[in-house]
């Protein structure tokens, strides 16, 4: 049976590694104590370096913020990369840039590794259920090695091209979903400037041509005052922020995604960075005044 080791527990990979450990044996390992010792509880091994993932598991997930954590935890005497063997894989579902991506390839391919990067789409329930969306970016025979522990995770798994194919399809996503949730505020501030009621408003747009599950769920949190992060505005900034730097190397024009990270910057400069990424019309609310709720 394939040994699986999940490194980095934070809100996705938490749920994410529970998934992996109900269809193969598991190995875990965080920076912090405490994420772990719910599975220590029940009997899954925790590793006290990534270097003793390495050295343990035969495919190795890491779900970490950003490329610094990223390098951290592949490089070094107590890296992951230390532990691997040849012909171990590791499958990146961090959101990083795709600079980052490129050299975490070549890292893991020195050390005699096989990568897959592959970025997740979803949020904490899609994480819970196993509905993450997989943007898998690999060759394809190391995409077929590793699709069982991906599909624990998620489904689809959609394949996204090569190495760094999976990043960019993520930050593609990921610009959209920004640019729908600053329109989305946008649209509830001026219903509600103009006296328009939320709820008729939310079914308004939910019952025609612009309907989207993501309305639905978000605009439900707004009306209720609820900013619990599922997805954080913080990390929606960082993705934004990389496809924007993207799209410059590319030269692809995005002035829409461009003044809605300026939005998310105003929002995170408000106090809002940690809060859900519905709290780009607390952006909106901090300035006019006015609370958007039932």
């Amino acid at each position: 049976m394939t040994t699986v080791g999940f490194i980095g527990l934070g809100a996705m990979g938490v749920p994410m590694a529970w998934n992996v450990a109900d269809d193969f044996d598991l190995v875990v390992y965080n920076r912090s104590e405490a994420p772990t010792e719910p599975f220590a509880d029940a009997g899954v091994p925790v590793a006290g370096t990534p270097r003793g993932v390495g050295e343990r598991a035969d495919v190795t997930v890491v779900m970490v913020t950003d490329g610094e954590a990223l390098r951290d935890v592949l490089d070094g005497t107590d890296g992951l990369l230390a532990g691997l063997s040849a012909g171990d894989y590791v499958v990146n579902s961090s959101t990083v840039s795709p600079d980052d991506t490129g050299a975490a390839a070549t890292l893991v391919a020195e050390a005699g590794g096989r990568f897959v990067d592959c970025p997740v789409s979803g949020t904490i329930g899609p994480a819970e259920d196993g509905t993450l969306t997989m943007l898998a970016g690999g060759a394809d025979a190391d995409v077929d090695a590793v699709e069982g522990v991906l599909e624990a995770m998620g489904d689809p798994v959609v394949r996204c091209g090569g190495v760094g194919d999976g990043t960019h399809a993520k930050l593609s996503v990921n610009l959209l979903l920004g640019n729908m949730m600053q329109s989305f505020a946008e649209s509830l501030a001026l219903a509600d400037a103009n006296g328009l009621d939320v709820d008729a408003m939310l079914e308004a747009i939910g019952s025609g041509g612009v309907a989207a599950p993501l309305f639905d769920a978000k605009g439900e949190a707004i009306a209720e005052g609820d900013f619990e992060a599922a997805f954080p505005l913080d990390l929606q900034f960082k993705d934004l922020r990389l496809a924007l730097d993207s799209a410059s190397e590319r030269e692809v024009p995005m002035p829409a995604t461009a003044a809605t990270k300026e939005a998310a910057s105003r929002a995170r400069a408000l106090g809002h960075g940690e809060e859900d990424i519905a709290a780009f019309v607390r952006g909106i609310e901090d300035v006019t005044g006015d609370e958007i709720r039932r």
